[in-house]
C-alpha cells in the first residue's frame, strides 16, 4: 500500500510529519537546535533519503505530473551512489563528451549492478542510442 494517497498530503512536513524520517530513523520533531548543540544530529539526518525521493514521485504522479514522478524514482535510486561516479555519468550524458555508445553503456552497468539503479540504467542506455542515433559521440566543440 502506498504512504501517500493524496495530494493534499503534501507538503510532508506539514501535512505528514509521520512519514519524514531521516537516514537514521529520526523524525521530524527530534531534529531541533537543542539536539544538535548535544551532538544527536548529523549531516546523515540532514540529507535527503531515497524513501523521500519516493514520496516525492507518488506525489507528482497523483498531481499529473508522471514524468516529474519518474525523475523523482531515478533520483531516489541515486542517493547512495558516489558523487564522483555521479560526475561521471553526468559528464557522459552531456552531448559530445562520451566517445563510443560503449561508455555509456559500461556505466548503465555499473548503475545496475554495483548501485541496484535499474530505473536510472535504463534511462542510461536509452540516452545511449538516442546518441548513437543522432550521432553525439564525437566532440563538437
Amino acid at each position: 500500500m502506498a504512504r501517500i494517497d493524496d495530494v493534499a498530503d503534501y507538503p510532508l512536513a506539514e501535512n505528514r510529519p509521520d512519514l519524514v524520517k531521516t537516514a537514521r530513523g529520526k523524525g521530524l520533531e527530534e531534529l531541533t537546535l537543542d539536539a544538535v548543540m548535544a551532538g544527536e544530529v548529523t549531516l546523515e539526518d540532514l540529507r535527503i533519503t531515497p524513501q523521500a525521493l519516493k514520496d516525492q514521485a507518488r506525489v507528482a504522479t497523483l498531481a499529473g505530473r508522471p514524468t516529474l514522478g519518474r525523475n523523482f524514482e531515478r533520483a531516489a535510486e541515486l542517493v547512495p551512489v558516489p558523487q564522483d561516479f555521479l560526475l561521471q555519468v553526468y559528464e557522459l550524458l552531456r552531448p559530445g563528451r562520451a566517445k563510443t555508445k560503449a561508455d555509456l553503456l559500461a556505466a548503465a552497468k555499473t548503475l545496475r549492478e554495483d548501485y541496484k539503479a535499474e530505473k536510472m540504467a535504463i534511462f542510461v542506455e536509452e540516452a545511449a542510442e538516442v546518441y548513437e542515433r543522432r550521432g553525439l559521440f564525437t566532440f563538437r566543440f
